[in-house]
């Protein structure tokens, strides 16, 4: 099952002539340029697979900057003499023409210019999509405007890998590696996730605009017992893991891990490592094939970062590393990580950067859904720190005393049951709180939110990294005494940047305040958090490794804007009709309810007890004027909002004070629930979306 709907390597080695395979696989494996004289006889090849497995249309899969992906589907089938040929010619493998000017450009380009062009990315295999009984060949490519820059998220993330190799390579060969041609990131995404009962989905305005709930008092049990995760998993859930596991080993995606997560009705999936343009890819799979499959069970899959209050909520953790096509692994410690000159090297060029660029790593993870996310107590704080556990940080020390000595060992741990066997130990405990810790021979990004596509996040870290590899090897390749001069790079840059390393919990109080010591940032939402983009330096940064050039930049900084303004937008709207039309009728209708039955029961006598009715009845009476109230708040702070024209200081005003306003009504709307009758309230509670699955 595995692969079978892939054009991958072994499929194009079985269909392609030698040649035509050697040369594809040359760009591929080491990045050479594509040759465009082999491109009809791959279109050929690959249209054959595809219609052999019943495939009628192609489509070239992009990445806009909606952060989903986009397709327009056209047939093999083109007119001859009456009736038709199946065909697919190379010069539509390589470039398509979708119409661009309805997708975000950021000024890039204006409403009536609409020419973009997708550019097939042949290091990305192309695959067939089954839904029913229509079969489709999605060819994975970039997506640029008219003018050259980029209008997606693969084409940055390529460039940004490039770059990575390039430093990477200059710093290996000081090692004296002369077999390494190219190094590539790797990344293995873990995917969170909540599933809630598609009747209950449609009941709920705020699920089907916003994709989580603006409006729901907490059920009286929650995650507090912490029986759900990694519990067993209910029997309709596991029918769908099954079903979506099939689909993604078929489209070639390593999905290997999957249970359940720490809220009720909240689970995760998870992949196997990978290049990182395929990783993005496969992530940006994963997550339709969740949202596809749901609907097939009844089910709707919610990938918004906070899709129920009270309960934890969903991110993506990165898992990224660098490879040589030589076989290693730099980020490998190996048994001796003190002795190990290279993997300190490249340690510390992670270490330098993240401190460095800590901006920009908030940055990438900053939207709308995971502004509730970030700071809780089930995600790392906004604030980026990294983590390297006992023996790495002792090795840290060290450096900074002039010499490394020693590695902790690792040792088995006894757990004093003699059925049971001795566990070889790490050297290192794990830190789940940390946004940017290191897990043995990797590093763990962890404040992504679960919506996000991992692109932007990814390019920063290459970029970042290969800037400090840039300087690294900048200096060392002018070194009449490498070992020397090596060393003393080493122990500046520890000097410099120790105060990114924190070993504790991140979550405590008393880390905000040593964070602040120690001069970290500490960026507490996205309108902020935004601005680090277009900072002097970052546009310096970008530019000088050839990722970004200033226009594209700009663009996206004002795309972030105007979508975090328009999902604010969208959800203060659903919630003001909510209110009015929901919430607002069915306290009223209640509230009468309660006064006929005050005045019934009274009319029999006067001496029969209804204070019950009466407490109940002020207290509704209060919360549905107070809700009214901010109603009209929340209007009139929307408006001001919507007039002000310049897109920075309109999201400072969206999120200072229709955010403000949007949380004043949430909680008289949710302090209503817990009064009105339950045959009376008209939205699905928590305690029914998050437990009945």
């Amino acid at each position: 099952m595995f692969g079978q709907n892939v054009f991958n390597q072994a499929v194009m080695r079985e269909r392609l002539p030698k040649a035509v395979f050697k040369n594809l696989k040359k760009t591929i494996d080491e990045g050479l340029p594509l040759d465009p004289t082999i491109a009809d006889v791959v279109a050929t090849a690959m249209k054959e697979w595809a219609i052999e497995k019943g495939a009628t249309h192609f489509t070239h899969w992009f990445q806009p900057m909606t952060g989903i992906t986009a397709e327009k589907h056209d047939s093999f089938i083109s007119p001859s003499e009456g009736g038709a040929l199946m065909e697919f010619s190379g010069k539509e493998l390589i470039k398509g023409e979708p119409d661009a000017s309805s997708f975000p450009s950021g000024g890039l380009r204006a409403t009536f210019e609409a020419r973009g062009y997708t550019a097939w990315d042949c290091t990305s295999p192309a695959f067939v999509r089954e839904e029913g009984e229509v079969i489709t060949l999605c060819i994975p490519t970039a997506f640029c405007s008219y003018t050259g820059e980029a209008l997606d998220k693969k084409t940055p993330l390529l460039r940004s890998m490039e770059a990575l190799s390039k430093q990477a390579l200059r710093v290996l060969k000081l090692f004296g590696n002369t077999t390494a041609t190219r190094v590539t990131s790797t990344v293995g995404a873990e995917q969170e996730y909540f599933l809630v009962d598609k009747g209950f989905y449609l009941e709920r305005p705020d699920l089907m605009m916003a994709g989580r709930t603006l409006f729901g008092a907490m059920s009286s049990k929650g995650q507090e017992l912490e029986d759900h995760y990694f519990g067993s998993i209910k029997e309709r859930v596991l029918a769908y893991m099954k079903e979506v596991n099939e689909e993604l080993w078929k489209l070639g995606v390593t999905a290997k891990t999957q249970h359940n997560e720490v809220a009720p009705g909240q689970f995760e999936i998870a992949p196997i490592f990978e290049n990182t343009n395929i990783a993005t890819d496969h992530n940006q799979m994963i997550m339709d094939v969740l949202k596809r499959i749901a609907l097939r069970h009844d089910l709707v899959c919610l990938l918004h970062e906070k899709p129920f209050a009270g309960v934890n909520g969903s991110g993506k953790h990165n898992n990224w590393s660098m490879s040589s096509n030589d076989g290693q692994n730099l980020l490998e410690p190996g048994n001796t990580p003190h002795e190990n000159a290279q993997f300190l090297t490249f340690l510390m060029a992670t270490i330098k950067a993240v401190d460095t660029h800590a901006g920009l790593l908030r940055c990438s993870c900053a939207n709308a859904g995971n502004d509730h996310r970030l700071g809780a107590n089930e995600a790392p704080p906004a604030i980026i720190s990294i983590f390297l556990g006992e023996q790495l940080a002792d090795i840290l020390d060290q450096i900074v005393a002039g010499a490394t000595k020693s590695s902790s060992k690792n040792a088995d741990m006894k757990i004093g049951v003699k059925t049971l066997p001795a566990l070889p130990k790490d050297a290192t405990d794990r830190n789940r709180t940390s946004p940017f810790a290191f897990t043995g021979n990797k590093f763990e990004f962890r404040m992504l939110g679960s919506s996000f596509s991992i692109s932007g996040p990814n390019i920063i870290i290459n970029t970042i990294i290969a800037d400090a590899l840039k300087e690294f090897a900048d200096k060392l390749e002018k070194s009449k005494n490498f070992d020397a001069d090596l060393e003393k790079l080493l122990q500046e840059t520890a000097k410099k940047h120790k105060r990114v390393v924190f070993n504790g919990n991140n979550y405590a109080d008393e880390w905000v305040k040593e964070a602040k010591k120690r001069g970290l940032l500490n960026i507490p939402s996205t309108p902020e958090a935004l601005k680090e983009l277009v900072k002097k330096e970052a546009v310096e940064l970008f530019v000088a490794h050839g990722v970004f050039n200033d226009k594209e930049l700009h663009a996206r900084y004002e795309i972030m804007l105007e979508q975090y303004v328009k999902t604010l937008n969208i959800e203060a709207l659903t919630m003001i009709d909510m209110a009015k039309q929901s919430i607002i009728p069915a306290a009223a209708d209640y509230a009468t309810t309660l006064a006929a039955s005050i005045t019934a029961v009274t009319a029999v006598s006067g001496k029969l007890n209804v204070s019950a009715q009466k407490e109940t009845l002020e207290e509704l009476c209060d919360k549905l004027g107070a809700m009214n109230n901010n109603v009209k708040a929340l209007e009139k702070a929307l408006e001001k909002a919507l007039d002000i024209s310049d897109v920075v200081k309109q999201a400072a005003a969206f999120r200072e004070k229709v955010f403000s306003a949007m949380l004043e009504l949430r909680a008289n709307g949710d302090a209503l629930e817990k009064i009105v009758a339950a045959n009376i309230w008209p939205l699905p509670t928590y305690r029914e979306m998050l437990f009945i699955l």
